[in-house]
C-alpha cells in the first residue's frame, strides 16, 4: 500500500490508496497490465444520479489531493460519463479531469502537455458560474475562478519536484480540493 502524505485530509480513510501513483511508461498500466495496481479490480459503481457526495466523488478528492492524479482522473470518468450532457455537472467533471490531467503531465515533466490540460480546466472552470458556482464552492471549498486561477498558475510557476521513487504519489498543486 502507498504512503499519501498526513497533512492532507482524506475523504475515505478506510479505503486504502493504490499501491502507486501511476506515470505512463514508469510502472505498469494500473488496469491492462495484469502487474498493474487495479488490473481486475471493479471500479466502484456510479449511479446514475451520482452526487458530489458520493464515494467516487469523494474517493477522487482522496485522490487528487495526494497525488494520484492518473487515479484522480478514473474516479472521476464514471461520473463524467453519468453526468447530464451540456449540463453543469459535465463541465465540472471534465474540469476535474483534465486538471487531473495536468498533474499527470507535470509529474512527467511535459510541460505543453500540462499547459494544455490545465488551461482548458481553467476554462471550464470559469463557465460554471450563477448557481453552479456555489455548488462548486461547495464542493471543492473554493469558487471556481479561483480554481480557474489555480489550475493557470501551476503552468506558469514551475512546480518543484522532489526526487521520489517511482510510483511514490507527490502532490504537484498548492491547494486541496474538498471542504
Amino acid at each position: 500500500m502507498a504512503i499519501g502524505s498526513t497533512s492532507r485530509p482524506r475523504h475515505l480513510p478506510e479505503k486504502g490508496f493504490p499501491a502507486y501513483a501511476y506515470l505512463p511508461g514508469r510502472q505498469p498500466h494500473p488496469v491492462r497490465d495484469p502487474a498493474g495496481h487495479s488490473y481486475r479490480v471493479e471500479p466502484m459503481p456510479v449511479a446514475a444520479d451520482a452526487s458530489l457526495g458520493s464515494d467516487p466523488f469523494l474517493w477522487g478528492l482522496d485522490l487528487f489531493n495526494h497525488g494520484y492524479y492518473w487515479e484522480a482522473h478514473e474516479a472521476w470518468e464514471g461520473l463524467w460519463q453519468v453526468a447530464d450532457r451540456g449540463g453543469p455537472s459535465r463541465v465540472f467533471f471534465k474540469a476535474l479531469i483534465l486538471l487531473s490531467a495536468a498533474g499527470v503531465k507535470i509529474r512527467e515533466g511535459k510541460t505543453a502537455a500540462a499547459v494544455r490540460h490545465s488551461q482548458r480546466a481553467a476554462m471550464l472552470f470559469r463557465r460554471l458560474n450563477g448557481p453552479s458556482e456555489h455548488i462548486v464552492e461547495n464542493a471543492l471549498g473554493l469558487p471556481p475562478a479561483i480554481l480557474a486561477d489555480y489550475a493557470e498558475a501551476a503552468t506558469r510557476v514551475p512546480t518543484a519536484l522532489r526526487d521520489v521513487p517511482i510510483g511514490r504519489p507527490q502532490p504537484v498543486f498548492d491547494f486541496v480540493l474538498g471542504p
